[in-house]
C-alpha cells in the first residue's frame, strides 16, 4: 500500500474552540515521507511542527503538539479526517495557534479534504500489524485497552459515566471507509457540570451552541446560569435534566460514544503509521489516548525487534542505491546495502543482496565462500547512516563515524544467494551527533547477527 497525499491546495476558516480566536487553514500537497505537517505563517521564521505523539504537548480537553516555539492546539479533530482517509503527507499552513471547531466534529474537514482530490504517490505507506493480543491498563479514570490482530482496522469504543442518561455508551466502526457516514459528524460534548471549571481555566472562549453539545446533568450554579445566559440567550436554553442544553437533539442516541470514537483516531494518528488491527477502548480521553499511543509504540517497537521485518518485494524500495548513494559517502567496491525498505524516526529496514560475485568471496572462502562477519556489521552500519544522515539538512555535507561496536553476536553463516533484511532501532535520541543503535540482521526470518552501535554525526572539512 502507497503513500497519499492530495492533488490540490484547500482552505478553510473558523474559529478555535477554546482561544475564541479566528483562524485559517491552508492544506497542501506534500512529498512523500513528509508526512503531516503543520506550520505556523504568523510566527516570525514561519516554524513548522510534526504531528507525532512524541511531540504532545498538553492534552488538556484538546490534543496539542509543539515543537520548540511552533505550538498548534486542538489538532485531534483534522487529524482524523487525515487519518481515515488515509493520507500521509499534509503541509498545513495556519495563521493562529488553535485550529478551528468548525461544527465540532471532524465532517467538514473530511469532506474539504476528500473534494481536493487524494492521489497516491510511489513510496510505500508506514505500517503497524498487531500480531498480538495485549491489554494496556491507563491509571487515569480505569481506562484500558485492547489490541488484538485483525486483517483490517476496526475500533469499539465504551463509555461509562455516572450520568444516567449517558451510561455504557458503545461506538463501533468496523470498516474506515465508513468514518465519513457513520462517525465524522459527531460533536464535541461536555457536561453541564464541566463548565464551570472550563470557564475558569480560561478555556471554550470560542464554544457555542453551533459547535458544542453541553448536556444537563445537574442543576446548574447560579454563576454557570449567568454565563450561559449572557452568551447565549435565555430563550435558547433548557436547563432540564437529562436533556441538551441547546434544547435539540443529538445526531445519533450514541453521538457522544461516536465523539470519542473520532478523538480516539485522531489522537491514534499521532503514531504516524496506518494501523493493521482490532482496538477496544474503555472510557478514553486525550490523556488516556496519549498514554495508550505511547505505550502501543513501545510494545510494537519491542516485537519488531524480535521477528524479521516483513516486505513486499514486489513493492518499490524506500530507497534504491541510487538514492542511498545522494546520502551517503560510499562508493564501490565498498557500497554493500542495496536498499532502504521502511524508515521511521527512530528505525530503519535495509537490504542486502548477498551475490554470488561480491568480491570479498575470491578469498574467503573460494572453496566455501561465507559473508565476513566484519561486512556484514559494515552492512549494517550503512544502514544505520542513512538512519542517521536523514535527519539532518544536506546529508552529502556531513559523514558518519562509527565509535563502539558491543555485543556483536553471529548466528549463522551468510553464503551466496542470501539476502539479509536489517533492522535497526534507536536505543536513545541523537543528541550532540551521537547516534546509539541496536540492529538485528536476519535470513529467512532467522536472526544472522546483531550489536550495539555508536556513531557520531561529522560535517565534511
Amino acid at each position: 500500500m502507497n503513500q497519499k497525499t492530495i492533488t490540490n491546495k484547500c482552505s478553510i476558516s473558523g474559529y478555535g474552540i477554546h482561544t475564541g480566536k479566528k483562524v485559517n487553514l491552508e492544506l497542501h500537497p506534500a512529498k512523500e515521507n513528509t508526512g503531516i505537517v503543520f506550520q505556523r505563517i504568523d510566527l516570525k521564521d514561519k516554524p513548522t511542527v510534526r504531528a507525532l505523539f512524541k511531540n504532545v504537548a498538553s492534552t488538556n480537553r484538546s490534543t496539542n503538539i509543539k515543537d520548540k516555539n511552533a505550538e498548534v492546539q486542538t489538532i485531534e479533530h483534522l487529524m482524523a479526517a487525515i487519518f481515515t482517509l488515509g493520507i500521509d503527507n499534509l503541509l498545513i499552513k495556519i495563521d493562529n495557534v488553535e485550529v478551528p471547531i468548525l461544527d465540532g466534529s471532524s465532517k467538514k474537514f473530511t469532506e474539504i479534504l476528500r473534494n481536493s482530490s487524494i492521489k497516491e504517490q510511489s513510496s510505500i505507506k508506514k505500517s503497524i500489524r498487531i500480531t498480538k493480543k495485549h491489554v494496556i491498563k491507563i491509571d487515569e479514570n480505569e481506562s484500558y485497552y485492547q489490541i488484538e490482530p485483525s486483517e483490517n482496522f476496526s475500533v469499539e469504543v465504551k463509555l461509562d459515566y455516572d450520568a444516567r442518561f449517558l451510561k455504557n455508551q458503545i461506538a463501533v466502526l468496523e470498516d474506515i471507509n465508513k468514518f465519513e457516514d457513520q462517525i465524522s459528524s459527531a460533536r464535541t460534548f461536555s457536561f453541564l457540570n464541566e463548565v464551570d471549571y472550563l470557564i475558569k481555566n480560561n478555556l471554550i472562549k470560542g464554544g457555542n451552541l453551533d459547535n458544542s453539545v453541553i448536556i444537563v446533568n445537574e442543576n446548574a450554579n447560579e454563576d454557570v446560569k449567568k454565563y450561559l445566559i449572557d452568551k447565549f440567550g435565555k430563550e435558547n436554553l433548557s436547563f432540564e435534566i437529562g436533556k441538551l442544553l441547546n434544547k435539540k437533539k443529538l445526531r445519533f442516541d450514541n453521538e457522544p460514544a461516536r465523539h470519542k470514537l473520532l478523538d480516539f483516531i485522531g489522537d491514534l494518528s499521532l503514531i504516524g503509521s496506518n494501523i493493521q488491527g482490532k482496538i477496544t477502548c474503555f472510557k478514553p480521553g486525550h490523556k488516556s489516548n496519549y498514554e495508550f499511543v505511547k505505550k502501543l509504540d513501545k510494545i510494537m517497537s519491542e516485537e519488531n525487534r524480535k521477528i524479521a521485518p516483513k516486505i513486499d518485494f514486489s513493492e518499490k524500495p524506500y530507497y534504491d542505491i541510487n538514492d542511498i548513494k545522494k546520502i551517503l559517502p560510499h562508493r564501490e567496491p565498498f557500497i554493500f546495502i542495496d536498499e532502504i525498505r521502511d524508515l521511521g524516526e527512530d528505525f530503519i529496514v535495509g537490504v542486502k543482496y548477498v551475490k554470488e560475485d561480491e568480491d570479498y568471496f575470491r578469498g574467503h572462502f573460494p572453496a566455501e565462500p561465507v559473508m565476513p562477519g566484519v561486512l556484514q556489521l559494515e552492512t549494517m552500519a550503512q544502514a544505520g547512516g542513512v538512519l542517521i544522515l536523514t535527519t539532518v539538512e544536506n546529508p552529502q555535507d556531513y559523514l558518519t563515524f562509527f565509535m563502539k561496536i558491543d555485543n556483536a553476536k553471529f548466528k549463522k553463516k551468510v553464503t551466496p544467494g542470501d539476502t539479509i533484511i536489517f533492522r535497526l532501532n534507536l536505543i536513545s535520541p541523537i543528541r550532540r551527533g551521537l547516534c546509539h543503535m541496536h540492529g538485528k540482521g536476519f535470513v529467512n526470518g532467522e536472526i544472522v547477527v546483531e550489536a550495539d552501535l555508536l556513531a557520531q554525526i561529522a560535517k565534511k572539512n
